[in-house]
């Protein structure tokens, strides 16, 4: 268990992209879902959503984590699960005094 913790650790995440057509990400730990509008990826840096038009992935590698998608692409968005449950509580706290 230790080495697949250092494996998913040495990966070095990084997104190129060209043209609004191809992007090819690395640092990929999962794919956690997909269709042809939207990818989530679970990256070494978080969860990373894909969103566009036409999304296919061309090449998967789960060795070298890296995974390259074609279409047209969108928008890029990190999410930071830290923010979100901050502000969904402060929010609630806000709500109910």
């Amino acid at each position: 268990m230790e080495s697949v913790k250092e494996i998913e650790s040495s990966f070095n995440h990084g997104v190129s992209m060209s043209e609004r057509k191809n992007i090819v990400i690395s640092g990929v730990k999962k794919i956690e879902s997909f269709d042809n509008e939207e990818f989530l990826v679970d990256t070494t840096l978080g969860f990373l959503v894909i969103k566009g038009e036409e999304l296919e992935i061309i090449k998967l590698d789960t060795y070298q984590g890296t995974v390259s998608i074609k279409g047209k692409i969108d928008s890029l968005n990190y999410l930071d699960t830290n923010t979100t449950k901050t502000k969904d509580s402060s929010f609630l706290n806000k709500l109910f005094k």
